[in-house]
């Protein structure tokens, strides 16, 4: 049976931390006293120290956010309309960061015979798979495939597909890109659930070679779990003032639960201590908190999604291959991983893999 291996995968973001102004922003937002204390509070123990954005932060006098493009202005959020204009302007620049980055040599860029692209923070048409094809001169016989609105778990469906049409398809040289304008969908509210769900969420992209050649990691096998009467917990919805996230405070706890009763399921029966790289979606410290509790892991063990969350944030599908890319670096030939997302459903995404 064919075995599919991720070859490589390259990583870039954008080129403006925006964690601190946010912060600052975000603050004067919540009301003074009690629920602006507890924002601050969160936001010091939240374990993240910078998150990025094409959205160019400018000093303010009075120490309100501005920022290059006038695009949040209080009282003024822009419409959706606005917000797509800036991810069909932001995101091919974006892709070709991480493009560049994956170091495509002229053979392997000639024998690409698919690209699977995820993302669900825009949409335009022709979009980003044509973006991709015209930038890296590929056949236009080249298959396209969009992976839309599934949020962050869509990076492993991305790599799920993959695996399918490299076993089907031995020849097959898949190039993935994920890629998220986070930034682009806040709100202006007074919600502090709201506000601390935006204090998360940042722009980011991951590029990967998925084929029959060994290297890198080889995919082992997926499996997706939907945690019962919890799809009201995670929401993302198409609004008249960009998309609206509904990201419940219970999520941590409904995962923590869960994964403790579905532990064997996670590692199809193995012990979660024999696993020698955990890459768990940094949805923020909490989230992490919840894996490393539900599965008895030890205190190390998401070390490497705890470095993503600290210097990028939750960049929506792309963070998870950010993870993969790290544990990648750390792997010795055998070492056997789980990789783990969650999102809307409430569905966790798993793959078990190892170091080839």
């Amino acid at each position: 049976m064919t075995i599919a291996y991720i070859n490589r995968i390259a990583t870039a973001v954008p080129p403006y931390d925006v964690h601190r102004p946010f912060i600052d922003y975000a603050s004067s937002m919540v009301a003074e006293g009690t629920m602006r204390n507890l924002f601050r509070r969160m936001s010091r123990l939240s374990a993240i120290e910078h998150r990025y954005s094409f959205l160019q932060p400018l000093a303010s006098s009075d120490g309100s956010w501005r920022d290059a493009e006038d695009f949040y202005q209080r009282g003024n959020f822009p419409a959706t309309a606005r917000r797509m204009q800036l991810f069909e302007r932001f995101a091919p620049q974006l892709a070709q960061r991480g493009l560049d980055k994956l170091e495509l040599t002229d053979e392997e860029r000639r024998g690409i015979t698919h690209v699977i692209v995820t993302s669900c923070t825009g949409h335009y048409a022709p979009g980003l798979d044509f973006d991709v094809m015209n930038y890296l001169r590929l056949d236009p016989s080249v298959e396209r495939t969009m992976i839309g609105f599934m949020g962050c778990y869509a990076a492993i469906n991305s790599l799920k597909l993959a695996h399918h049409i490299v076993r089907s398809r031995p020849e097959a040289l898949v190039l993935v890109l994920n890629l998220e304008l986070c930034t682009l969908h806040f709100q202006e509210t007074q919600n502090l659930e709201q506000v601390l769900s935006f204090m998360l969420f940042a722009d980011g992209c991951a590029a990967s070679l998925i084929s029959a050649r060994p290297g890198g990691v080889a995919i082992d096998s997926f499996l997706a779990v939907i945690i019962p009467e919890t799809s009201h917990l995670i929401t993302w919805r198409i609004g008249d003032l960009g998309f609206d996230m509904h990201l419940s405070g219970e999520v941590p706890n409904e995962i923590g639960r869960s994964l403790q009763e579905m532990r064997s399921r996670v590692t199809r029966g193995r012990d979660p201590q024999s696993i020698d790289l955990w890459v768990a979606h940094p949805g923020g410290r909490s989230i992490l908190d919840a894996v490393e509790s539900g599965l008895s892991l030890s205190a190390d063990a998401l070390s490497c999604s705890r470095e993503v969350l600290l210097k990028y944030g939750n960049m929506s599908s792309a963070t998870v291959m950010f993870v993969l890319e790290q544990a990648m670096q750390r792997a010795q030939p055998g070492h056997q991983g789980c990789a783990i997302s969650f999102g809307p459903g409430l569905t966790a995404e798993t793959m078990l893999f190892h170091a080839a």
